[in-house]
This record gives C-alpha cells, sequence and structure tokens, in this order.
C-alpha cells in the first residue's frame, strides 16, 4: 500500500458523509429539489481545487462558464419532465449543501493523493476507502435501526440478494472509471463528464422509449451542448519568445516578449516545492 491509513480515514469519513446526506436528503427534499442542487457539483469541486494542498488549480473563466452552461442546461432539462414542483425543507437543504461541500473535497482530495502519490492504483483507492468507511456507517445503521430491517427484509425476499450482487458489480466499474478519470484529467473534469453522463442518459430515454421533446428540453439541451462545446476548446496559451545574444556562451540568452517571465518562473517553482509537501 502506498498511502497511510490515515490518507484513507480522512477520505472515507469525506465519502461516507456525502453519500449519507445525500440519501438523508430525500427525506426532506423531493427528487427534483435534490436533483437541482447535486447537478451543481462540478461547480464546487473547481472552487474548492484551489484550496486543496497539492493541487491549488487555477481554471481559466470560460472553464466556470462551460460548467455553469452545462448545469443550467441539465437542470432545465430533467425539470421540464419533473411531475412535481421543487419542494424545498430547510433541512433538506442544509444537509444537501453539506453533501456538495463533501462532494467538492471529495474529487479534489482524490486527485491529490494520485498526484502526490504517482503509485497510488484505482484498485487500492476504491478497496482502502470502502474497507475504512465501514465503521463509519455501521453505528448510523444500529442507531436508526435499519440494519435489522434490511436484513429481516432480505430473508423474506431473497432475490434482493442477487440484486445487491449486481449493483455491487456495476458500482465497482463506475467506481473505477471515475478513479480512472480523475487520475488522468483530474476532478474538475471528472465532475463535468459525469454531469454530461446524467444529460445523455436522460436523451437516450427520450429517444429510445418515444417521449415528447419541449421547448425546455430543447433549450437545456442546447445549453449542455454549448458548455461541453466551450469545454473542449483549446487553451488560450500565450508564446515566449527568446533572443539569443552575439555571445555563444549559453547563460547571455535572453526572454523576451515576457515581461513577467521571471514571475511566472518563481510561482512554478514555489507550486512544484508545494506539491512536495505531504498532504497528511
Amino acid at each position: 500500500m502506498v498511502n497511510p491509513w490515515k490518507t484513507y480515514v480522512k477520505l472515507s469519513a469525506v465519502l461516507m458523509g456525502s453519500h449519507g446526506l445525500t440519501k438523508g436528503s430525500l427525506a426532506f427534499l423531493n427528487y427534483p429539489a435534490q436533483l437541482m442542487f447535486k447537478s451543481t457539483k462540478v461547480l464546487p469541486v473547481m472552487v474548492m481545487g484551489a484550496f486543496i494542498p497539492g493541487l491549488r488549480r487555477k481554471y481559466p473563466a470560460h472553464e466556470y462558464i462551460s460548467a455553469t452552461l452545462l448545469v443550467v442546461g441539465l437542470i432545465l432539462f430533467t425539470l421540464a419532465d419533473a411531475q412535481t414542483s421543487p419542494n424545498f425543507s430547510v433541512i433538506g437543504v442544509v444537509m444537501v449543501t453539506g453533501a456538495l461541500v463533501m462532494d467538492s473535497f471529495l474529487g479534489n482530495l482524490q486527485e491529490a493523493i494520485f498526484t502526490m502519490n504517482p503509485e497510488t492504483t484505482q484498485m487500492e483507492m476504491l478497496f482502502c476507502s470502502t474497507v475504512v468507511g465501514l465503521p463509519f456507517l455501521i453505528p448510523p445503521m444500529l442507531l436508526t435501526g435499519e440494519l435489522f430491517k434490511a436484513w429481516n427484509s432480505c430473508s423474506q425476499h431473497l432475490y434482493v440478494y442477487g440484486v445487491l450482487v449486481f449493483e455491487a458489480m456495476a458500482t465497482f466499474i463506475g467506481q473505477v472509471s471515475v478513479l480512472s478519470l480523475i487520475a488522468i484529467f483530474g476532478a474538475a473534469t471528472t465532475a463535468m463528464v459525469t454531469t454530461a453522463r446524467k444529460a445523455v442518459t436522460l436523451l437516450l430515454s427520450y429517444l429510445i422509449f418515444t417521449k415528447p421533446l419541449t421547448e425546455q428540453h430543447g433549450t437545456g439541451l442546447l445549453l449542455i451542448a454549448m458548455g461541453i462545446t466551450l469545454k473542449l476548446l483549446p487553451a488560450d496559451t500565450k508564446p515566449v519568445y527568446r533572443r539569443v545574444s552575439s555571445s555563444s556562451s549559453p547563460s547571455t540568452n535572453e526572454t523576451i516578449g515576457n515581461p513577467s517571465s521571471t514571475g511566472e518562473e518563481m510561482r512554478a517553482k514555489s507550486e512544484i516545492e508545494e506539491e512536495k509537501t505531504p498532504l497528511v
């Protein structure tokens, strides 16, 4: 194992907190209201990336605009087919907001672990965070009595065991895929991919089951397409021009065309030194 157990204790606490608050909020919010909040996940992930040690990511303005278009488009598309209006509750809003805060930490912490310890594998992170997270789940389940209710229900309906095995296999594949995206492309890009995946799933359901599309559906799809297109645009990088003096010595080379090169080099060095500092 590459990382110490205390790293996975912190990661598991955030992971279980996110899942617990998300599921628990449904007792106080209806599904459209919860989806409105959860669809904004990519924005707090991008903001929190600037404060996580070892990352300190700074995103260009067009990526924030891209994420906002994607979020608004998904909300419009989803609520266009909602049978009920969003129902808000103070307790539910607090819980789902806490889940968003946990989500913003979760993806960035995973990316920081991959960045600072490149030898970390997706299998190690998934296994350790799940094993360590199990003790976080058992006490609440015992206090609420849900563990015994679930046990009795599974005993009466044996087919549930098969459903749980299938769900566990599907979840394993999905989690490994998400962790691979985080390791390669980063937490913010992964959040945008998962958000866009929801839109694709909804669109396929309309195409397969031939449900009618309204103008609000079209507006949502247009915003989603604009957000994805803006995300795919190449970054605007400024070229650095160098002038070689008449002297043959390499030490006499001077950088021109970029007056802030010295400051940028100093910032780059400080970021490199910061990435070398341990996460925990």
